[in-house]
């Protein structure tokens, strides 16, 4: 069984240690101070405990000089078939709230298409008559509503349907569709795969711990290329594919003579109409009647990803931040929809005049108050919450406590904008990105996402893997949490070239871009998989995503949509490391499995490694041997010189 050290919860950044030293001093919880208090069970934290029947709960924990693997439940299910049990409910669990939200993207495009949905309307007519002709969708010469109608009708199906193929499987490397059709891998639909998770994992049913695990690499891609992939590409064609904006990041974006309104969850519908909502003159001018200067905007979690990629709203941080962001006691309002958001968000509103408000019908928070956003009503209800927060400024204390920190950020960086900057409207590829990697002046690419974990101190892994990579001419692209991270610590703007290698450094030059890349929200890991295989399909690197120098990282991870995307991108052949800890470390034949086994069958493999340095080494190594196996040149730090710009200003160093 896995010995753990427990750390103390802290962090990295000097906003959020400001705002800890206070909760501390006023005696206010947090999760940081909670995670202390409350040590992790030390039987489920390695998947060692099966609540499947009420025969149990069995806990399973060997006798002196007994093997784990001898170890059964009342049942006589064995130690490994637990905790793949758990792991897949873990998946599909994580599939289930991904997926989700690609179905509740699709039926606001039915409602913006039927003109049932005020405020909505088609902003990226080119990405929707994409997506059309990727779903096999006749467009030409069709109304732009009816085409919006037949996608949105079509995407649902995907969740439905019960045999043949869910569509954006064929978006993958044609290695990779034969691979998973020989192994029997492509999702028949959304709803069959996480429903039959369910069923196999159920007592009595599914006993054979590679056979569970084998239908979880399955049921993960109902996310990664199905609801996650629906999600992105229907917000895209609603509310406009993303492009570079820039903006700022971190809590010192809080306003001291403005209404506050932070946004806070996953679902852009609701917040992007706020965002329109807060440009109104009649409510602008309201807020100064109240004593206020304006309205400020700001985001936390991957619903702050969303409307900064797209309107360059500032972030107040990522997801251990939402408690802080209310601890400054300038927060009017606090609105939340799905996923991430703490229930304590109202015990810490309790000390100060912040409400907090739920908005989604799938989701209310006891003592929050409730404001229900359908699609046909967003833009009233977003107002009335608009109105809600100003009404609430004369509630604010007479002082409070905004921290000064906040970085500046470029975010937005889709896979349609990083084929134009390689080449423009007309001549955009990824051929300047692939030759780049097989001259070297590229290792490679990292994959930087996730979540923050109170259980270790927040943001410190994110940051030191992404600055090692790109001192290794490592290019790197974040999402979700992560990406705020990158944003709050000043990592996303071109700038950061300076901290490259040669070899990165001049590509980022001669582009004009960061060295690392913010590609949106966690639904947007599916951007990350559009990207590697348009990679593959570019040429020189492989024929599967499995042949190219890269990897995927989430240091961070708590949530069970990060195992999911961790599985889907397995499946699709990638190399993934995940820290904090193992959740299956309990049974040793299930990490082979994960590891050896899948790496086997479909070319990825799932590693958990608490130790950011071994990450980094075991990473590196991973890009090295996957361009020997190109025969690539061999990777030299020192190949390339000066690039042309530091040589015209006569730098040296």
């Amino acid at each position: 069984m896995t010995q753990r050290k427990r750390q103390a919860p802290q962090s990295i950044d000097p906003a959020a240690i400001e705002m800890l030293e206070l909760a501390e001093a006023e005696g206010f919880s947090t999760a940081f101070s909670r995670a202390k208090a409350m040590a992790p069970c030390p039987i489920g934290v390695d998947g060692l405990c099966c609540r499947m029947c009420f025969m149990g709960p069995c806990r399973f924990v060997p006798k002196r000089g007994q093997s784990i693997e001898d170890v059964t439940g009342v049942c006589g299910a064995t130690a490994a078939t637990i905790v793949a049990r758990n792991f897949a409910r873990m998946v599909a669990a994580g599939a289930s709230a991904h997926s989700d939200h690609g179905r509740d993207m699709a039926f606001v495009l039915l409602a913006a298409a039927k003109g049932e949905a005020r405020g909505f309307s088609i902003r990226d007519e080119g990405k929707l008559r994409k997506v059309a002709h990727l779903m096999g969708i006749e467009d030409k010469g069709r109304p732009v509503a009816e085409v919006a109608q037949e996608v949105a009708e079509k995407a649902l199906s995907n969740f439905g349907q019960q045999t043949g193929e869910i569509t954006y499987a064929s978006r993958a490397p044609k290695r990779r569709q034969e691979l998973w059709r020989r192994l029997n891998l492509v999702p028949r639909g959304i709803d069959r795969e996480i429903v039959e998770t369910l069923h196999r994992t159920g007592m009595g049913t599914d006993q054979d711990p590679e056979h569970i695990l084998h239908h979880t690499l399955r049921a993960s891609m109902t996310d990664g290329w199905g609801g996650s992939m629906l999600a992105t590409d229907i917000s895209d064609i609603l509310f406009g594919t993303p492009k570079p904006r820039t903006s700022q990041a971190n809590l010192g974006v809080l306003k001291a003579d403005q209404v506050n309104l932070v946004i806070h969850g996953h679902d852009p519908t609701l917040s992007e109409q706020i965002t329109e909502a807060i440009r109104e003159p009649e409510l602008i001018q309201y807020a100064m009647s109240k004593g206020a200067k304006g309205i400020n905007l700001a985001g936390i979690c991957c619903t702050s990803n969303e409307v900064l990629m797209r309107q360059g709203v500032p972030s107040a941080g990522n997801m251990l931040h939402q408690e802080l962001a209310i601890l400054t006691g300038a927060v009017e309002a606090m609105v939340v929809d799905v996923q991430c958001t703490m229930e304590a968000l109202v015990g810490a509103a309790a000390h100060f005049h912040t409400k907090v408000i739920t908005t989604s019908p799938k989701a209310k928070i006891e003592g929050a108050t409730h404001i229900e956003m359908e699609p046909h009503n967003a833009y009233q209800v977003a107002r009335l919450i608009v109105r809600t927060a100003i009404d609430n400024y004369p509630n604010r204390p007479d002082s409070v406590h905004i921290p000064s920190q906040f970085s500046d950020l470029v975010a937005g960086f889709s896979h349609e904008y990083l084929r134009y900057m390689q080449g423009g409207t007309y001549r955009g590829s990824f051929r300047p990105l692939n030759d780049a990697i097989m001259s070297g002046r590229i290792r490679g690419a990292a994959g930087v996402v996730g979540c923050n974990n109170p259980r270790v101190t927040q943001d410190r892994g994110i940051m030191r893997l992404i600055q090692e990579y790109i001192k290794n001419d490592v290019l790197v692209v974040v999402t979700g949490c992560g990406a705020i991270a990158a944003g709050k610590h000043g990592y996303l703007v071109p700038e950061m070239m300076e901290q490259c290698g040669k070899g990165l450094r001049e590509v980022c030059e001669a582009v004009g871009i960061p060295p690392v890349l913010h590609v949106g929200s966690c639904v947007d890991n599916s951007r990350i998989l559009t990207v590697l295989t348009e990679m593959v399909e570019e040429g020189g690197l492989g024929d599967d995503i499995s042949d190219l120098p890269a990897v995927g990282i989430c240091p961070e991870w708590m949530n069970e949509k990060a195992l999911t995307i961790a599985t889907y991108f397995v499946a699709s052949g990638a190399y993934v490391l995940f820290g904090v800890g193992s959740p299956v470390s309990g049974s040793p034949k299930v990490v082979e499995l994960m590891t050896k086994g899948w790496e086997e069958l479909v070319g990825g493999k799932l590693e958990f490694e608490p130790d950011i340095d071994k990450i980094l080494q075991k990473s590196l190594a991973h890009i090295d041997a996957k361009r020997r196996a190109l025969k690539l040149v061999t990777y030299d730090p020192n190949q390339y010189g000066q690039s042309g710009d530091r040589r015209l200003a006569g730098i040296t160093a």
